[in-house]
């Protein structure tokens, strides 16, 4: 069945030669580790010191990975995809903020791209970062059940109500939302209110899906415990599984603050854990919906014989395969050609905000062995099909 990944030409077709050329280059660069650490401290210099480099990213890495900068430059895109089956996730990618002037436009964002949602086909789901809504330390310290001050306690507040506004008018429209999952040490509080969202508007159907990061070994008892919970308070679960993608942060605070590494052990434990956390979901698919977004070829090819196994159509609208734009595409459009729900996450905001986004990338497929090797030989591969 692996073989049903390797058709360059479908992976590719929207690719035009330049941007072939561009993709490989990209993931040549990013294949040499000590570059990317240069490459990242040099872009971040020159833009806090407001050098022009602007273009140049938007010229490379920004165009390769991003849809553009506002949600009208990503349209043309988000067409040409579900053109070939693909739909897409406008994920507006700013993080880090700290006012509730921020917090409010990145709410209004999210409430635009609902908007988009019901009313195309090709974007099937909306999404935001929990520190979209409000400061990452205020999220630990909630988390942690520490006293608020009476100022934190209003600003909770206003972040739970920015939870609510996004759910309940997803709600209304009946469209799905997924809420993205973030460092181990914020995370209990946003768990905790995504799950009062999921009792709230998930009587019926799957509307808020929450994330699992799956290199955590703690996750797979979380998501039983949150269905045993579900069953009795009669609610149902929707869950967007996927790796994690702030690995070395995550075992460098642990390692600095004398705490147990949240993370597996290795690569092939958090794999296992991933495959997990699929069988879980679809062993309980009556009561769950679930997003797998994975760049692994064995985890989606062990869920296609799941789906087999179970009877399920391909297409059966409570399972999703989701990748990430600009990587593995052999996979999302091997996939749609044989009429599985597929979506790429599609990032978009202004350059020096989407930096943080780029910069994991980049360090997610020079850090995850094989990942890189594999998009650079089937991109030669490409080019080689191409030349004949």
């Amino acid at each position: 069945m692996n073989h049903i990944f390797n058709n360059t030409e479908i992976a590719f077709a929207l690719k035009k030669d330049s941007e072939l050329e561009r993709a490989y280059f990209l993931f040549k660069l990013i294949s040499n580790e000590p570059l990317v650490k240069i490459g990242t401290a040099v872009t971040n210099f020159a833009l806090n010191a407001n050098l022009p480099v602007e273009r140049l990213i938007r010229a490379t890495v920004f165009d390769h990975f991003c849809g553009g900068v506002t949600e009208e430059d990503c349209m043309r895109i988000v067409d040409d995809m579900y053109g070939k089956g693909v739909s897409a996730v406008l994920d507006y990618s700013v993080e880090g903020k700290e006012s509730d002037e921020q917090f409010d436009f990145a709410l209004d964002k999210t409430l635009a791209v609902l908007d988009f949602v019901k009313e195309k086909e090709a974007i099937p789901f909306a999404v935001f970062k929990p520190t979209g809504f409000g400061k990452l330390d205020l999220f630990e310290k909630v988390g942690k059940k520490q006293t608020l001050t009476s100022e934190e306690e209003a600003s909770w507040n206003r972040v739970i109500t920015r939870f609510d506004v996004a759910c309940k008018k997803a709600h209304q429209l009946d469209v799905s939302l997924l809420i993205d999952a973030e460092e181990s040490w914020m995370q209990d509080a946003a768990d905790d209110l995504v799950e009062e969202m999921m009792q709230r508007y998930n009587q019926e159907k799957v509307i808020v899906y929450n994330t699992l990061q799956l290199y955590r070994w703690d996750r797979i008892d979380y998501l039983k415990n949150l269905y045993q919970r579900s069953n009795k308070q009669g609610f149902k679960v929707g869950m967007k599984l996927v790796r994690g993608a702030y690995m070395e942060k995550e075992i460098e605070r642990a390692h600095e603050q004398g705490y147990p590494n949240p993370i597996c052990e290795s690569k092939e434990a958090t794999d296992i854990n991933f495959d997990m956390g699929v069988q879980y979901m679809m062993d309980h698919l009556q009561d769950m919906s679930l997003f797998a977004g994975s760049h692994n070829e064995e985890s989606a090819l062990k869920l296609l014989e799941l789906m087999k196994q179970k009877g399920l159509v391909n297409n059966d609208p409570r399972v999703f395969f989701g990748q990430l734009y600009g990587m593995s595409d052999h996979i999302s459009y091997n996939l749609s050609e044989l009429g599985y729900n597929v979506a790429k996450y599609l990032p978009y905001g202004p350059v020096k905000d989407v930096m943080p986004y780029l910069i994991r990338r980049a360090e997610e497929n020079t850090s995850v062995a094989g990942q890189t090797g594999r998009e650079l030989s089937l991109l030669k591969q490409e080019k080689k099909r191409r030349k004949l």
